[in-house]
């Protein structure tokens, strides 16, 4: 594993910039969260905020997500919940494919989904923290995997910062069936109109990443109010069992990482498998430099 980080590494790094170096302002801003279990939302604010920045939502009778997220500087949506091309994509979500032949990607309502916890772990700081815990249930409503999702929130002048850890306990043996896309996912607002583009660690872009490896993936789009692109960018984990991991990209610009392309993947009863992803959010132009520095910080963190 060392010796393929190393490898990979120096490869990023021979790459140059896409454009200007963002700034990389280390000052952090206090936040705060405000959770309504009526509404089953928890929802991430600025000090003296009056409205959310990001919302988790967390029903327990469906898939929980993130959405909406408001861009750094105030400029935008940049999630979309259930777009008419992809009603099953929402915003920030984590959905695995044919699980023992089970579809947790596509379906996200209770039929599939039972959520039994979600709790705001740290209310204020310079990072908040939250989890949500679901069960993915069989026809039967039998509990075949527990799925628990730790996530914390950073903001800079110009950036977010989201980390997730994501556990899944196997209830009973389980396997997660080759496929295309099963994982980490992201729907930014997209359009026949829309201008935007995807970038990887290697240099590729677009359709060009479809099911290729790398250590991260950008996604920017210009989303209304703006004039300029708005990005998430995905950095994966070397603890994570794919690394550096397949990549699916859609036509219509939705992003996520996704063991399950390599092929199947199992859990014996009592197993549990843990991924870890950072997410950047920022404006502006991408610099390949920095994000491969933003991404060596995330692994030191870690």
């Amino acid at each position: 594993m060392r010796l393929i980080l190393f490898v990979v590494m120096c490869t990023v790094m021979s790459y140059g910039s896409y454009g200007q170096t963002a700034k990389y302002n280390k000052q952090k801003k206090t936040l705060h969260i405000k959770q309504s279990k009526t509404d089953g939302t928890i929802a991430i604010y600025r000090d003296k905020g009056k409205a959310p920045i990001l919302t988790q939502v967390a029903k327990m009778n469906e898939r929980p997500y993130l959405h909406p997220i408001i861009a750094p500087d105030g400029k935008g949506v940049l999630t979309e919940y259930r777009p008419s091309h992809h009603p099953h994509q929402t915003g920030i979500y984590w959905g695995l494919k044919l699980v023992n032949g089970r579809d947790y990607f596509m379906n996200w309502n209770e039929d599939y989904w039972r959520g039994t916890a979600a709790k705001t772990i740290k209310e204020k700081g310079k990072a908040v923290k939250w989890q949500s815990v679901y069960d993915m249930i069989d026809e039967d409503g039998n509990i075949i995997m527990t799925e628990t999702q730790h996530w914390s929130m950073q903001a800079y002048a110009g950036k977010y910062i989201l980390d997730l850890e994501w556990k899944g306990e196997a209830k009973t043996d389980v396997t997660m069936g080759k496929f295309y896309v099963g994982g980490l996912f992201i729907r930014m607002p997209w359009s026949k109109e829309t201008i935007g583009e995807t970038v990887n660690s290697a240099g590729l872009r677009d359709m060009e990443m479809e099911g290729q490896r790398a250590i991260w993936s950008d996604l920017g789009i210009k989303v209304d109010g703006r004039d300029d692109l708005a990005h998430i960018a995905i950095f994966d984990h070397p603890d994570n069992r794919s690394f550096p991991t397949p990549w699916r990209v859609d036509s219509q610009l939705g992003l996520g990482p996704s063991a399950q392309i390599l092929g199947d993947w199992s859990l014996n009863k009592g197993e549990t498998e843990v991924f870890r992803y950072r997410l950047l959010i920022y404006t502006g132009p991408l610099s390949n430099v920095e994000m491969t520095r933003a991404w060596k910080d995330f692994i030191l963190d870690y």
